[in-house]
């Protein structure tokens, strides 16, 4: 199981809520990186024990979000009641991440593990969110589940496609920072 102190906890908090507001949308002009936003919330399910952090990360989405279309230009297309489908959307990519924290084990075969949950966990948030806007969004007259389909093979693969390269990089990152951990460890004990 994966447990980090409490200091960790906050650096990884901030780092999370940084790389939302860094990735979300084209709230920065000069920057226009892949949204980051479902992999921060699976990944603070994995890393963060305190609840309140998944209505703090989605509160910080949404007012940027709302930022952005007010004072950006940013187009208001997506702001629609579709838009509260995000809640659960996000919500399965975190019980996801904490389903998988409690799984996770220090060998290289959590990485298939963590693989299969988040695309299941990817799958079941683009049905709230992809779903939810055709259906719920009123910018659609006849939603179908055809529709649903079409639209499933057109933008689920870059959905999962970003979760999948910060979901690396964070893998990368904390494979990283065990190996330094142990050796820091082993340095102390000479």
């Amino acid at each position: 199981m994966l447990q980090l102190s409490s200091r960790n906890q906050l650096l990884v908090a901030i780092a999370l809520a940084a790389l939302l507001a860094m990735t979300r949308g084209h709230h920065f002009g000069s920057l226009n990186l892949p949204s980051a936003s479902w992999a921060v919330f699976f990944l603070a399910g994995v890393l963060l024990t305190p609840r309140w952090l998944f209505p703090a990360l989605f509160v910080e989405a949404s007012l940027l979000d709302f930022g952005a279309m007010q004072w950006s230009g940013v187009s208001d297309w997506c702001l629609s009641p579709a838009y509260w489908m995000l809640v659960p959307a996000y919500g399965s990519l975190w019980l996801a991440g904490r389903l998988y924290a409690g799984w996770h084990r220090e060998q290289l075969s959590s990485l298939l593990l963590l693989a299969a949950v988040a695309s299941i966990a990817a799958f079941v948030a683009y049905l709230f969110s992809g779903g939810g806007f055709l259906f719920f969004s009123g910018r659609y007259p006849d939603p179908s589940l055809a529709l649903l389909i079409e639209r499933i093979g057109v933008y689920y693969p870059r959905y999962l496609g970003n979760l999948a390269l910060y979901l690396g990089l964070a893998v990368v990152l904390y494979i990283g920072a065990r190996a330094a951990s142990g050796v820091r460890q082993q340095s102390e004990v000479k």
